[in-house]
């Protein structure tokens, strides 16, 4: 049975996937294996007694530093690693010990939006000659305890983290690992020294509103994703510049807050459309919050697009797909990827530097069949 607060799996190069039997042999390196001082192997010993006291740590504490544990305070660790440089312990290569992988870490995998992320990563890691290894962190926008202690072991190429991040004690393990780190689509501000990969949300917002204004709708409602994204922030703020530079109200109340899922679109548009004053059009936020107002429509007797709009967001294949086709926002989902593990393989090779790097694709309009003027 697969875990649902934490599982991971190999994506092997030949498409199949498998899941992890657990920890990689071998993760419990010996202590002084792990880093390689210039000395005998009295003074390592001694060595490592003096780092202890002059740290004012246990000696445990310093062997989880050379083990690269996760369980140190940040600070301790910064004070130990200063300490060990200074005693002339230097790590081996980064580059001779890696694993051929690329580790990719989703906050959720349930959807064909995760598929097109994994496609772009695995295009890249099969020219490099990799292995993808995905985990999920049941919903949370950072990965659990252990996990970063079994990146650790496993030493892959880098880390892909999909609307997700990291905490200071697994970004200071990292770093002391040598393995860089990407955030795709952050969820909040990850910083100026994170390198990231985003899209033009708020453009995509932008134009999507901008289309149903042009088409003729005064009163257009918003599902937008959890307010706590960055990317869902930036899109309703693009449907608000929208609504505004056309000189029309925002009014607060058609604007409603889901989840990015079919089942919110469902339920949130019931609720916008049982209005006896209810939106002509619905710019839903994303593609499976739109198909779920597909759905609430038909409930209620209403036709799309001869009775209301709707937009999307993403425009994955099955926008495509559905009757009618979907009108939506295309987000480069594959070619996002592609770049973050572009730039995660760069950065393994010393190729670019890691701080400042923030990249934004473009999206693009895709006009189909729901969309129309209002009745």
């Amino acid at each position: 049975m697969i875990r649902r607060e934490c599982f991971e799996l190999f994506f092997e190069c030949s498409g199949k996937v498998r899941r992890s039997e657990g920890s990689v042999k071998g993760s419990r390196r010996d202590t002084i294996a792990a880093m390689k001082p210039g000395k005998s192997a009295e003074a390592q010993t001694a060595t490592l007694a003096e780092i202890a006291r002059e740290a004012g740590v246990s000696a445990p504490t310093v062997s989880k530093v050379l083990n690269g544990r996760a369980d140190v305070a940040p600070a301790t660790r910064s004070r130990v690693e200063e300490l060990l440089h200074a005693y002339g312990y230097r790590r081996r290569r980064a580059e001779a010990s890696r694993s051929p992988l690329i580790d990719l870490v989703f906050h959720e995998l349930e959807s064909a939006w995760a598929m097109e992320v994994i496609r772009g990563v695995e295009n890249v890691a099969r020219d490099a000659g990799l292995s993808v290894v995905l985990s999920e962190s049941a919903g949370r926008l950072t990965p659990g305890r252990t996990w970063a202690d079994q990146v650790a072991a496993r030493r892959p190429h880098g880390v892909i983290l999909v609307l997700s991040g990291l905490d200071d004690s697994q970004r200071a393990l990292l770093n002391s690992r040598s393995i860089p780190f990407v955030v795709m689509d952050p969820a909040g501000d990850p910083g100026v020294d994170v390198p990231s990969i985003g899209a033009t949300n708020w453009q995509g917002g932008l134009a999507a509103t901008r289309h149903l204004v042009e088409l003729g709708h005064t009163r257009i409602g918003a599902i937008s994703g959890p307010s706590r994204m960055m990317c869902s922030r930036a899109r309703v703020d693009g449907y608000r510049a929208a609504l505004e530079t056309a000189g029309l109200p925002v009014d607060p109340s058609l604007i409603v807050a889901g989840d990015f899922h079919h089942e919110a679109g469902h339920r949130l548009g019931l609720d916008l459309l049982r209005r006896p004053d209810r939106p002509t059009a619905v710019f839903a936020g994303n593609d499976l919050q739109a198909l779920g107002l597909y759905e609430a429509a038909r409930e209620l007797g209403l036709r799309v697009p001869e009775d209301l709009s709707v937009v999307g967001f993403d425009d994955l294949p099955v926008a495509r797909w559905v009757g009618p086709p979907l009108t939506t926002v295309r987000q480069p989902l594959t070619e996002m990827a592609e770049a973050a593990a572009k730039l995660v393989l760069e950065l393994s090779r010393q190729e670019r530097p890691s701080a400042g790097t923030r990249m934004e694709l473009a999206t693009s309009l895709v006009v189909r069949s729901s969309t129309a003027p209002p009745a």
